[in-house]
């Protein structure tokens, strides 16, 4: 929520803060070294000196609460705010100090993207990756599995092969193995194969078994007769 500064809280000295945060996303995202930097940092100021924050060392938080008491602030670090709408002190203390506050930045403009058609990996002949790339919109696993719930059978043939890398392949009906310009080279025929049409990463994924002496064959026998 974004106010106007005239309707922030403030403390008794007329400061503002320029950040609320609720306290309840601290648990979950495991910052508890933001509540010590903001003590610290509140100290820091009053004191006029640097803060030793190392990890298994430097300062504790007992010394630095006995630093705000000292000048006389709450040893929790917690402030009486005024509210800035009518001026009434809320009801609760509000822990508050100086941290160190970095803000992501995540725009529409720079994040929409979209494509019909673009480059390919040469490796796979599949679309590149990333928006920077012109790259395509992955379905991922759990998208096809959106798919085969509905029974959208021939939209997962598209999106997974036609729009993606697919490529024509002669097979033998006979010894299962790839052939190359209509003849087979392991049986010495021509009328025993047929032209398919399969995924170009599923085709590479064939020859490089085959470079490790490892032979896959495809049976083809109902796809051809």
């Amino acid at each position: 929520m974004i106010v106007n500064q005239e309707d922030m809280p403030f403390n008794e000295v007329g400061v503002c803060p320029d950040l609320i945060m609720n306290p309840h996303g601290f648990p979950s995202r495991m910052t508890v070294g933001k509540l010590i930097e903001l003590l610290a940092g509140k100290a820091g100021v009053l004191e006029g000196k640097f803060q030793d924050a190392s990890a298994f060392g430097g300062a504790t938080v007992t010394d630095i609460s006995n630093e705000l008491q000292k000048h006389n602030y709450n040893y929790l670090g917690k402030d009486v705010l005024y509210c800035g709408i009518d001026g009434r002190p809320m009801e609760a203390y509000i822990y508050s100090g100086p941290v160190f506050y970095q803000r992501l930045k995540h725009m529409v403009a720079d994040k929409i993207h979209a494509r019909s058609r673009g480059p390919r990996v040469l490796l796979t002949r599949q679309p590149t990756e990333g928006r920077s790339k012109d790259g395509g919109l992955r379905m991922g696993e759990m998208e096809r599995d959106c798919l085969i719930a509905y029974g959208a059978s021939m939209l997962i043939i598209e999106r997974l092969m036609l729009s993606s890398d697919v490529v024509e392949m002669d097979v033998c009906k006979l010894c299962g193995l790839f052939s190359y310009s209509g003849w087979c080279h392991m049986c010495q025929k021509s009328n025993t194969v047929c032209r398919i049409k399969m995924p170009y990463a599923c085709k590479l994924l064939f020859q490089e078994l085959q470079a490790m002496s490892i032979v896959p064959k495809i049976s083809l026998k109902k796809y051809c007769d």
